[in-house]
């Protein structure tokens, strides 16, 4: 499976030309970014725009926040041009992405003119994966942790059991800023460690993607870094351009990861997943729209409803844009993605939802801090993390038993 086909779809198609003025549920950025103060630094580093970039500081400050070396970072335009680097510098002729996930990786692998192979996660086993699917003799293994657009939030352990001779895998962890704890990240030398204790070091190599666009609103500035070893930093480092990355971006890096920084990303992660709990419960409210079959754990919801793309355009034309799912593979016309927004702009939805047709399964009771609703929903936020708990010591054990 060659050429790149209709992989480039992506949500910010929804809210170009006509969609600017419209609610965007569509593109998971978080609103009313990027904050202040980091305005002010971008702002600020203008004055050195006669400068080369030196992209030193910013290596330090984001191998610093991960317990890494500096010889381990690389910094790029956006996790897009890591994905890139990936497919025309890695020597790999077996490469596998794990759907439904963001488009891009296998996008840029075909235009590198690989031959790509899929393995289809399903709402029958809650878009979980099972390092047993994967083909033994897969050489690139390629997931996302947090899964755009699933929202699922694979074990660590899980993807330590992609690990194997001769392979490398690939955890676009482009959205695990909005999970609370980042837990389940491989970023950090601390968790690699503790996954190799497990049963020896990690065998192959593990490269892992991280994105400053979701949590701090820099999708135009292009600014996202790659973790991997120094001898696989330096192979992709050799593939870039000089300076690939501008002085305002390498300012981005070194500031949003601060201690104050990732305080800041923190609470908003907490407070996104209040946001998610309120927008399921308001969902639950809807008969023949329901959420995916699986454990939401970032700052998007998938959603499945008869006639998706009817119901689509309809809220288009109340105000509202939300991202089509039937381009991710493995996904179909029934599918549509929901950005995590506050309740007042959930609660607009609902409005838009109701006046758009769908049908209530149940009278209308705007859930609110306290309420019963409330409680319902955080009752189902515990049995989310009680199956993400289970699931967790599953992949563990088939760590131990590998």
């Amino acid at each position: 499976m060659t050429g790149s086909g209709g992989l480039r779809h992506h949500g910010d198609a929804e809210v170009r030309d006509d969609g600017a003025a419209l609610v965007d549920l569509a593109v998971n950025v978080r609103t009313g970014t990027p904050p202040r103060w980091l305005r002010e630094r971008l702002a600020a580093s203008l004055e050195s725009l006669a400068a080369y970039p030196d992209d030193r500081a910013a290596r330090r400050a984001v191998a610093r926040r991960h317990g890494l070396e500096p010889d381990r970072v690389l910094l790029t335009a956006g996790a897009a041009e890591a994905f890139v680097l990936l497919a025309r510098g890695l020597d790999v002729s077996r490469p596998v992405v794990v759907h439904p996930q963001f488009t891009e990786p296998e996008a840029a692998l075909r235009d590198a003119g690989h031959r790509v192979r899929r393995v289809l996660l399903t709402e029958a086993d809650g878009f979980r994966l099972d390092p047993a699917s994967v083909p033994a003799d897969a050489d690139l293994v390629v997931v996302g942790n947090p899964t755009n657009p699933t929202s699922v939030l694979h074990p660590a352990a899980t993807l330590a059991a992609l690990a194997a001779p001769g392979r490398t895998v690939v955890v676009d962890e482009a959205f695990m800023d909005t999970v609370p704890g980042e837990t389940e990240s491989l970023a950090s030398l601390a968790s690699l460690a503790s996954l190799a204790s497990l049963a020896g070091p990690l065998p192959g190599r593990v490269v892992v993607l991280r994105s400053l666009t979701k949590t701090w609103g820099l999708a135009g500035l292009r600014i996202g870094y790659l973790l991997s070893d120094p001898d696989t930093v330096s192979l992709l480092a050799a593939r870039q351009p000089l300076w690939p990355v501008s002085s305002p971006a390498l300012v981005a890096a070194e500031v949003c990861s601060t201690p104050a920084a990732l305080a800041e990303a923190e609470e908003v992660a907490h407070r996104t997943a209040a946001d998610r709990a309120y927008l399921l419960a308001r969902l639950a409210e809807f008969d023949g729209l329901r959420p995916a079959r699986a454990v939401a754990a970032s700052s998007f919801v998938l959603v499945r409803h008869p006639a998706a793309a009817t119901l689509r355009e309809r809220l288009r034309e109340l105000g509202f844009a939300v991202r089509r799912g039937d381009t991710f593979p493995g996904l179909g016309p029934p599918w549509l993605r929901l950005a995590v927004r506050d309740r007042e702009t959930t609660d607009a939805l609902v409005d838009a939802l109701t006046r758009a047709g769908v049908p209530r399964a149940v009278p209308r009771q705007a859930p609110s801090v306290g309420a019963a609703s409330v409680g319902a929903a955080a009752t189902s936020g515990e049995q989310q993390a009680a199956a993400h708990h289970e699931q967790r010591e599953t992949a563990a054990q088939q760590v131990r038993g590998a």
